[in-house]
């Protein structure tokens, strides 16, 4: 079962990166956005910060937490993991650039702003952790981390399905900036909370 979600975890993030790398290429998509237009045209270093570095993590943290990467080639999982913290931070402080200027309402703002927030904490405690030789504080924070960056996943199956339920944008859009993040920081608390072993996954 373990196998089976961190595939499903890994295929689905790396989808979403793709997918976000795509609409940085034809940006046709985001000028026919009426959230993300306005920002590509009064600041377009963030529209591409946030999305194609927070792309960039998402699709490299579910191999960061495989044993393999780790045991067998612990300079990889290093370098991996520095490209991992400089992609969330900087796409992190890019998102909160977005959020603060979004025509969307106060909710939204807030949403938005708090996972950025709480991305920058959860990500540079997670490297510290790291750089103090701290290894099991350091899974636990690169989890917290990780379900926060699991956000950009979970904004897109969230927003499709309240539009399909019959929701206005605007309504659908100020719950998800909540619903994307809070309830995977919940889930990785009680994860956390759960384990009796340090964070991995075998994958065969």
């Amino acid at each position: 079962m373990a196998r089976f979600l961190w595939s499903l975890m890994a295929f689905l993030a790396v989808v979403i990166a793709l997918y976000a790398f795509y609409i940085l290429y034809d940006q046709s998509l985001l000028r026919a956005n009426d959230v993300m237009a306005h920002h590509l045209t009064a600041r377009p270093w963030a529209v591409y910060g946030h999305i194609g570095l927070g792309a960039l993590a998402l699709a490299i943290g579910p191999f960061q937490f495989l044993t393999q990467v780790r045991a067998r080639a612990p300079e990889l999982h290093r370098a991996m993991g520095r490209i991992y913290v400089a992609s969330c931070l900087l796409s992190g402080l890019c998102g909160i650039v977005l959020a603060v200027n979004t025509a969307m309402g106060p909710v939204a703002m807030a949403g938005f702003s708090g996972l950025g927030l709480c991305w920058l904490v959860t990500t540079s405690l997670a490297f510290s952790k790291a750089l103090r030789r701290d290894f099991t504080a350091h899974r636990a924070w690169m989890v917290r981390s990780y379900a926060l960056t699991y956000a950009a996943v979970m904004l897109r199956i969230y927003i499709p399905v309240g539009l399909i339920s019959g929701f206005d944008f605007p309504l659908v859009y100020a719950l998800v900036a909540w619903a994307c993040w809070v309830p995977n920081a919940l889930f990785a608390e009680a994860f956390l909370r759960k384990a009796e072993a340090p964070v991995a996954v075998q994958v065969a």
